[in-house]
């Protein structure tokens, strides 16, 4: 697919899509990249009550964390806008994720090789709720780089669900993982074989 942004906003269809994973893996960096408006954050300090709560690997330099949401809208083409909602990724802030996830096509799991087992439980949240995404690995700069076949089988993924690289830094890397979300869902959406759920607000 290839999609141009557009300041149009004539007869567009909109469309959400969820950034999730594990504390400091990028959700909020990818969001800021690619969004045509200043993105929303819910950002705290980390502070010394979150000492042996939110870790990072060493040598982080990430000093707050979202607490509720990250926003950010992206312009596809003339017909298609996709708004974005960034998950808090710590436990503890994990209650408000029904929320943030309702009435999304997808999701983007973001991964980071040196702490896998942080991206566990996105996937099975995303899995539990038939809900379509793609993993994405975020190519930090210095970290290991593995074939997606090894992450994959890894993270024991199931082999319809794609396994791609991004630069949460890099517009057009981001771009591309979002469009090849809003793909999946679509394929998802035709595939009667796949359960495919739309949570939507109840009214």
């Amino acid at each position: 697919m290839g999609f141009e942004p557009s300041s149009s906003r004539t007869s567009a269809a909109s469309t959400k899509i969820v950034v999730a994973g594990g504390f400091g893996v990028g959700k909020t960096t990818l969001v800021a990249t690619v969004s045509e408006i200043v993105p929303l954050r819910t950002e705290a300090l980390v502070t010394n009550a979150s000492a042996g709560v939110d870790e990072l690997s060493a040598g982080s330099a990430k000093r707050t964390t979202t607490v509720a949401m990250d926003f950010g809208r992206i312009t596809l083409a003339d017909d298609l806008v996709l708004y974005l909602f960034g998950t808090p990724g710590q436990r503890r802030f994990w209650f408000m994720w029904d929320d943030v996830v309702r009435g999304a096509i997808g999701a983007l799991v973001l991964v980071d090789t040196a702490r896998l087992d942080d991206a566990f439980s996105a996937i099975d949240y995303f899995e539990a709720k038939g809900l379509p995404f793609v993993v994405a690995v975020n190519e930090f700069d210095g970290g290991q780089r593995y074939p997606a076949a090894d992450v994959a089988a890894a993270l024991s993924i199931a082999d319809h669900v794609p396994v791609i690289t991004v630069d949460a830094r890099d517009r057009a890397s981001a771009t591309t993982a979002l469009v090849r979300v809003a793909e999946h869902a679509l394929d998802q959406l035709q595939d009667p074989s796949v359960p495919f759920t739309v949570e939507t607000t109840p009214a």
